[in-house]
């Protein structure tokens, strides 16, 4: 870390990279507990790191930089036609609430995410206590951003508060609804969230460009991208 922070960090052992075939992935992991709080974890944000669970953690690759991180300026985000007609389009049909606290629709809809489209990933199949141990925090506020089709619980934008910026965590929805771009639809959501608050930035964790799958996170814009420790335009 090259920033003014001094917190102690661990080093994980290798592991087979979620995202990109043949790579080995390690992590850097904060140990100092007096980092995890809402004010330092923003901080270490900044310098990209992210929260799973309870750990503070950030890529750190033998032989791989592929991870940077992303966020979005909330201030000054504008949606692009393609956006506002998705906005428009579910506008008609979908109702957003907010709660800090777990529903127990959560769940549910979460294992049926999970197993109707990620049965080639690491969370596969779903399990309450890896749910539970992957979104969850007990040391920092979450806002729930909830997306309703009359009474049924669609989507759900798990979602980190600080004072200047907001965290994307996971969001997991119905794929039955899928025609809906329910996951741009969420982000959208978050950003307008954001922009109420008058937080400054939206992060939505790291882009790896030769993973088709989070090419998404590149359309939200004016947004930064973290290179060689340094924020630049996209």
């Amino acid at each position: 870390m090259n920033e003014n922070l001094t917190a102690r960090v661990g080093l994980s052992q290798e592991f087979a990279c979620s995202y990109l075939p043949n790579r080995r992935e390690q992590l850097l992991v904060i140990l100092d507990p007096t980092y995890y709080c809402s004010e330092k974890f923003e901080s270490l944000l900044a310098v990209g790191f992210r929260r799973s669970g309870n750990q503070i953690y950030r890529p750190h690759c033998p032989v791989c930089s592929a991870c940077n991180s992303v966020r979005v300026l909330a201030q000054e985000f504008m949606p692009s036609k393609s956006q506002k007609r998705k906005l428009n389009k579910a506008k008609t049909q979908f109702k957003v609430t907010y709660s800090t606290s777990e529903r127990a629709e959560y769940y549910p809809l979460y294992s049926k995410y999970i197993t109707m489209r990620h049965q080639d990933g690491s969370m596969y199949p779903p399990q309450p206590e890896q749910f539970q141990s992957f979104l969850f925090c007990s040391w920092l506020e979450i806002t729930f951003i909830e997306l309703w089709y009359q009474d049924t619980l669609v989507g759900v934008a798990v979602t980190d508060c600080m004072d200047n910026a907001i965290s994307a965590i996971y969001t997991f929805f119905d794929p039955d609804f899928e025609h809906y771009s329910l996951g741009s639809i969420m982000i959208l959501e978050q950003l307008k969230f954001a922009k109420a608050q008058n937080k400054q930035f939206v992060y939505l964790g790291y882009q790896i460009d030769e993973c088709t799958k989070m090419k998404y996170k590149t359309q939200f814009l004016p947004a930064q991208k973290q290179l060689n420790d340094e924020w630049v335009a996209i």
